[in-house]
């Protein structure tokens, strides 16, 4: 994981825009966005909205132009601030991760591993964006190509968490061939595969017994679950590896892909699925240097006092 300083804009005199995303649900998102962007329009700076919330805002804010754009025109925002939990910053990153725009979350949800700051802090975010007081982390992503039994491809898509296979039916097992850099490496009956990037160590593939990589370890994982199977380890591979899944075509149990558990396609026997790094990364804006580890403790409350108290040995 690189990172670099917030990134100039052009000429100091062109018209800065930061776009914003919401929770599709939550009052308090609209209630933080209405702070914010009253904040940073006394800087001269354009809020750009994205999503169905935007006429929410722009009835509680009528004297603040706030611009209503499409996903395909924020090429030209210096930041997607966002609003909501890890959920939401997982959506604005299917916009964001092809334009290299940088995120920036406020956490409303319950974990935010993805977030960079509470809504109680939202004065601090005012002045740091203002300012372009901030670096971005560079993450990696995986991208994914799905084919089916014949080898003609059905269906793509990116992921920043995980690529998870999982069975369609509880009463069948999956029957998946493993393979690394094109040598196969093991077959497991299981309830499926799971790929994911050191951002989604602490997701879906940390609930399956995987386990955390620091984001900014040049890795991915591939977690088995609940294979039937004396060797169903969780495997470390390095970054530029090529993870290939193949359905068996003799047992009849249809499966389905998720992406980020956002993006799915169902899979009939036999189907074939390539994982391998992604080619744009997550920029993920960050305000201040917090070590992985103190997030780490403050995210999953750890113990560090341990049961006796703190001191006691």
């Amino acid at each position: 994981m690189s990172q670099t300083a917030a990134p100039s804009t052009g000429h100091p005199s062109q018209p800065r825009r930061v776009g914003i995303l919401l929770h599709p649900a939550r009052p308090e998102a609209v209630d933080a966005a209405v702070e914010f962007v009253r904040g940073i329009a006394g800087s001269g700076i354009t809020c750009v909205g994205l999503g169905e919330r935007v006429p929410e805002l722009q009835h509680r804010l009528p004297d603040i132009p706030i611009e209503r754009q499409p996903a395909s025109r924020l090429g030209d925002v210096e930041l997607m601030v966002v609003f909501g939990g890890d959920g939401t910053i997982l959506r604005a990153a299917e916009f964001v991760v092809p334009l290299g725009v940088p995120l920036l979350g406020v956490n409303l949800g319950h974990v935010g591993f993805l977030a960079e700051l509470e809504s109680h802090d939202l004065h601090k975010l005012v002045q740091h964006v203002a300012d372009r007081d901030y670096t971005v982390e560079e993450r990696l992503t995986l991208r994914v190509e799905v084919s089916d039994r014949a080898g003609l491809p059905v269906w793509h898509s990116f992921a920043v968490n995980e690529v998870s296979l999982e069975k369609a039916a509880r009463e069948k097992m999956l029957d998946v061939l493993v393979e690394i850099d094109g040598l196969p490496i093991s077959r497991w009956g299981c309830d499926g595969m799971l790929v994911s990037t050191p951002t989604g160590s602490t997701a879906y593939a940390f609930s399956a017994g995987g386990p955390i990589v620091w984001p900014d370890v040049q890795a991915f994982l591939v977690v088995p679950m609940a294979a039937h199977a004396l060797f169903a380890r969780p495997m470390v591979l390095e970054p530029n590896s090529r993870v290939d899944l193949t359905l068996s075509s003799h047992v009849v149990a249809h499966a389905i892909v998720w992406c980020d558990g956002r993006r799915s396609i169902d899979l009939a026997p036999g189907a074939h699925i390539t994982v391998y790094r992604g080619e744009h990364n997550l920029r993920v804006a960050r305000l201040q240097e917090q070590p992985f580890t103190s997030r780490l403790v403050k995210k999953f409350e750890l113990p560090i006092d341990g049961f006796r108290g703190p001191g006691q040995r």
